[in-house]
């Protein structure tokens, strides 16, 4: 079973792509003979990671891919890294805007996905759609439910996990049917159980 996230809209927006991806991604999964189910998460620091626990809870997937939005990106961001570390710019959908405290008091410093990510990047790519691995998923909600998540996959046995940041609809960005198949595709990437691929894929700087 596979379990899809994304996040309610936040910041005054209508809308948020993340969401609306993951739901269409949950019905070409559903069609093409698996098991899926999207979920909105709050975007709530209060409240977001124990709604995601109470899906896992209620859904005992094997495999959770979170969704959010990265408005300043012009690719599908592959997050590698979740860090122990909220830093809100702006205010959550509660009004909250906590500065520099831990997701998890006494937490690891950072927890890595447990995604074949390389594989996943493949696939994008042989598809032309425009991929990146990220060491960044920001300092906002999407960051702490990122860690939050792979904080929770431990208790549940071979569940893989991991966040992936979508660009903003339209110019600059990609559609909702881009995003859904972007999905699609790293959750079939993920839930074959071999190794990851391994190429170089990082960065200089």
């Amino acid at each position: 079973m596979i379990l899809l996230t994304g996040f309610e809209p936040f910041d005054g927006a209508t809308t948020n792509p993340s969401i609306d991806a993951a739901r269409a991604a949950a019905t070409l999964l559903n069609a093409a003979g698996h098991h899926a189910v999207a979920i909105e998460l709050p975007c709530v620091f209060a409240t977001a990671p124990a709604a995601l626990e109470a899906a896992i809870d209620a859904h005992a997937p094997d495999l959770v891919l979170c969704a959010g939005l990265a408005g300043g990106r012009a690719a599908v961001s592959l997050e590698r890294v979740a860090v122990n570390l909220i830093d809100a710019r702006i205010p959550d959908n509660a009004g909250d805007r906590p500065v520099d405290v831990p997701v998890e008091a006494g937490g690891p410093a950072a927890r890595w996905t447990t995604l074949p990510l390389k594989r996943a990047l493949s696939r994008l790519r042989g598809e032309e759609l425009a991929a990146e691995l990220s060491l960044s998923a920001g300092t906002y909600v999407c960051n702490q439910v990122f860690y939050a998540l792979l904080g929770l996959l431990p208790a549940h046995g071979g569940v893989r996990g991991g966040f992936v940041h979508l660009p903003p609809a339209g110019a600059g960005g990609i559609g909702t049917g881009q995003g859904a198949r972007a999905l699609e595709l790293i959750a079939l990437a993920s839930l074959d159980p071999a190794p990851d691929d391994n190429y170089a894929a990082g960065t200089v700087y």
